[in-house]
């Protein structure tokens, strides 16, 4: 969609937006709602970043590029409460699937996780009544706290109780602070005995593919968890895609312009402020009241001066880690993989595959060093057994038939690598190999996922994927590491937590600031509550605060 000033002579709106990713979006929603106009440039041919739903594989046949679950955008006021109408008038909807996950492990066992509690506790029971106990305590344990923080997510930094204050004076205060500290990792072989449990739980922990072998991740083995548990891996019908279909919708009836294929490389800065941007082929977008950015903040600096940011920012900046690195095979079929147990087939949207504890600690720390852990190197991990440390098997198709094609099904493999394939190595060749190993991997568990049911494939390394989109740095998925140096009052640099940057009239959003990456809207959310507070309005008028 162009509007007014697409070739850049004449455009000019209260706030120039660079990229149309989710966030973004929403951020520019919400400025519309208050009665500010946007222009938003995009470089890629279409808006939505990492929420994209396309077709390149069979026309017609939606595939997620990237997110596929959106369970934790469930939990924001923009869905939960409605509140810019994308469910009530823009057709965004959302199914949660049961079960919830399917996992099958080296020995050949399985377990499924249910919607119902009671169901996935006695799967646990099957391999330790201790370890059917503790899920239930993380269950009923999270559940007391969860509201704590939760809320901190969909609040800018700084505004509102600290956990810390909100904790103060709960009956397990220290212990939850423990649990903070701890790495999820720990955390979990603390809490559970059985390794069948234990790396079950791994597995779902490690979905945001952040190290959960460090310190400070200990959180996730409750929040994920208790989440999924409790809301499913949700999914939006017609795929990932209808959630940007929304917002759009919502922007053109607020008159907000997208403009798409043009790629941002300046800041326009005059008089010490950022009055504007500058794009590829020459074009300039002006905002009256200010730029808001979603620019992967390594990539932000480079648009103005140095001097512009100030020797304590571009530091933080330098120090920034952009996260674990991505691999994803996409894949059409004719049939979806079925997992076969004892008890019969079994099918999930959420599936997948993981080694025991030790491995896949290994593999996190492989990983944490940029190493490769495939076949011919010193993983001890053997190719084409089955024996991978962490795949995740994503299928929405199971329950979301709105997006197929001739009954065809999509399936995703999704893993962590290193962002370099290794010693004489290109990612150009190594990637089939890579490819290969995950395939058959998952055919050791669903010996009916053939070659003959397979129609079409394409392979993303980390290279690939950003080359898709700059924003994923070395295949980065979330915008950058999520451990205690780059979350919260850190994100992405400390003293710039709160959407402002140095350059007065510039803001950033998106994965880069509080919370993170995934599919949450509280960036996009968050930065237009500090956007009109600096207009002066009263911003819980319009985005009011947990």
């Amino acid at each position: 969609m162009t509007g007014p000033g697409g070739d850049g002579s004449d455009a000019l709106a209260d706030f120039v937006v660079a990229g149309a990713g989710h966030n973004s979006l929403i951020t520019a929603a919400y400025l519309a709602r208050a009665g500010y106009s946007s222009i938003i440039v995009e470089a890629r041919p279409i808006p939505g970043g990492g929420a994209s739903t396309e077709d390149w594989l069979v026309p017609g046949l939606g595939i997620d590029a990237c997110s596929t679950g959106h369970t934790l955008i469930r939990l924001n006021p923009l869905i939960r409460d409605d509140e810019l109408g994308l469910v009530a008038r823009y057709g965004l909807a959302y199914v949660d699937p049961d079960p919830v996950a399917h996992v099958a492990f080296p020995d050949g066992e399985h377990l499924t996780m249910s919607l119902d509690a009671e169901k996935t506790i006695a799967e646990f029971g099957r391999f330790s009544s201790a370890d059917a106990a503790a899920y239930r305590r993380l269950l009923e344990e999270w559940a007391d706290v969860a509201a704590v923080f939760g809320s901190d997510r969909f609040r800018p930094v700084g505004y509102g109780p600290s956990i810390d204050e909100m904790l103060e004076g709960h009956p397990r205060a220290s212990t939850w602070r423990r649990r903070q500290a701890m790495s999820a990792y720990d955390l979990i072989m603390a809490t559970f005995e059985d390794r069948h449990c234990q790396a079950f739980l791994l597995w779902m922990t490690f979905q945001t593919i952040v190290a959960i072998d460090r310190p400070g991740t200990g959180l996730l083995a409750y929040s994920l968890i208790a989440g999924r548990q409790r809301n499913s891996w949700s999914i939006p019908l017609g795929g990932s895609g209808t959630l940007i279909d929304a917002l759009v919708g919502f922007l053109a009836d607020h008159d907000v312009a997208i403009i798409c294929d043009k790629r941002v490389t300046n800041l326009v800065v005059e008089d010490g402020r950022c009055v504007g941007i500058e794009t590829a082929d020459g074009s300039t977008y002006r905002g009256r009241r200010g730029v808001i950015s979603t620019v992967h903040i390594k990539h932000l600096v480079d648009m103005a001066p140095a001097e512009c940011w100030g020797e304590d920012f571009l530091y933080g900046v330098e120090t920034y880690e952009v996260g674990l690195s991505g691999f994803t095979v996409y894949l059409v079929a004719t049939q979806p993989p079925v997992f076969a147990t004892p008890q019969g087939g079994r099918t999930a949207v959420s599936a997948g595959i993981v080694d025991w504890p030790d491995r896949f600690l290994a593999m996190l720390r492989r990983l944490n060093d940029n190493l490769a852990f495939e076949p011919d190197l010193e993983s001890g991990i053997e190719h084409g057994t089955g024996r991978v440390p962490f795949l995740l098997v994503a299928t929405p198709t199971l329950v979301d038939t709105s997006r197929t094609v001739d009954g065809l099904h999509t399936v995703k493999l999704l893993s962590a690598v290193a962002s370099d394939p290794g010693p004489g190595r290109t990612w150009t060749e190594h990637k089939a190999t890579l490819a290969d190993w995950y395939l058959g991997a998952v055919r050791r568990f669903c010996p009916d996922f053939t070659d003959e049911v397979i129609v079409a494939n394409d392979v993303r390394s980390p290279e690939d994927l950003e080359r898709y989109n700059p924003h994923m740095i070395r295949g980065a998925y979330h915008g950058g590491d999520r451990t205690p140096a780059n979350s919260g009052v850190n994100r992405p640099v400390p003293g710039w937590a709160q959407h402002r940057m140095p350059i007065p009239g510039l803001y950033q959003t998106g994965g880069t600031t509080h919370p993170g990456g995934s599919i949450t809207g509280a960036p996009g959310r968050n930065a237009a509550h500090i956007i009109l507070e600096d207009l002066g309005h009263d911003p819980s008028r319009f985005v009011p605060l947990p």
